[in-house]
């Protein structure tokens, strides 16, 4: 199967790096026009040079950002709503200021560029919108319950969305990352791999089996697979697809 994203643009948030740079990487190469998005201005023209995209640096934590970026984003055919955070922290150690932070990043600002970006693509009748979720979004990780809860209501806009949408040529899905080597958890197990000299794959493999045993793959995921199940759903060959949670967690969510 070919994927031909031939002229059609997509914005990719929180594209500087991880799985957001992976989905950028393979839109690229599947002809879309590709629109990068991050924090910092500087990294944003670095790599937007480097991938021959448009760039963009925004704060998506907030209303302004959020709005700055769709403005100058104008309209665009594919929105992958990547930009995320997480902080592992102790449920009664999390403060209000913590949840809202996850909350505005995580999901504010999905829905905040789905409710600008959308309508251009309903008046086009054709569109693709993508929530990044989590196997966390199910999987609630007691270490992380302010991030779990997070990604469990991105699956819900999504597929609340996608019912809304409905009949107008523009499909909204969401995708479950498992644990991905991700410059995040690459970052989290640094100490690890410091402290015992084995590899990172390694490290995440261990990781993996001990915070997520059920996991059937039994390592971490690499980003570029991820991106490959997120290039998949905005192609044109997955039409039939929409209000889905598209699992890439291997396996770890024993039901969905």
């Amino acid at each position: 199967m070919k994927i031909d994203l031939t002229g059609k643009t997509a914005l990719i948030t929180g594209s500087s790096k991880g799985i957001g740079l992976a989905t950028a990487k393979a839109f690229r190469d599947a002809g879309a026009a590709v629109i990068v998005h991050g924090r910092s201005a500087h990294e944003v023209s670095d790599l937007a040079t480097g991938l021959g995209a448009l760039g963009i640096a925004a704060d998506l934590g907030n209303a302004d950002g959020c709005a700055r970026l769709a403005a100058e984003a104008g309209e665009v055919d594919i929105l992958v709503n990547n930009a995320g955070i997480f902080q592992p922290c102790d449920f009664f150690e999390t403060d209000d200021a913590e949840w809202d932070r996850h909350w505005q990043v995580n999901v504010m600002s999905a829905m905040r560029l789905s409710r600008a970006l959308a309508p251009a693509m309903v008046r086009k009748g054709w569109g693709r919108i993508v929530m990044l979720g989590s196997e966390s979004s199910f999987n609630i990780p007691t270490e992380m319950i302010h991030y779990g809860v997070s990604k469990a209501a991105d699956v819900a806009l999504a597929r609340g969305l996608a019912k809304g949408l409905a009949g107008t040529g523009v499909t909204v899905n969401s995708v479950l990352p498992g644990p991905t080597l991700s410059d995040g958890l690459r970052d989290m197990l640094a100490d690890r791999v410091a402290g015992t000299g084995q590899d990172i794959d390694t490290v995440a493999a261990d990781f993996v089996v001990a915070a997520r045993p059920s996991s059937i793959i039994r390592r971490a995921a690499r980003v570029e697979e991820v991106a490959h199940m997120i290039l998949y759903a905005c192609s044109p060959q997955a039409s039939a697809t929409t209000g889905a949670s598209l699992r890439v967690d291997g396996g770890v969510v024993e039901m969905l």
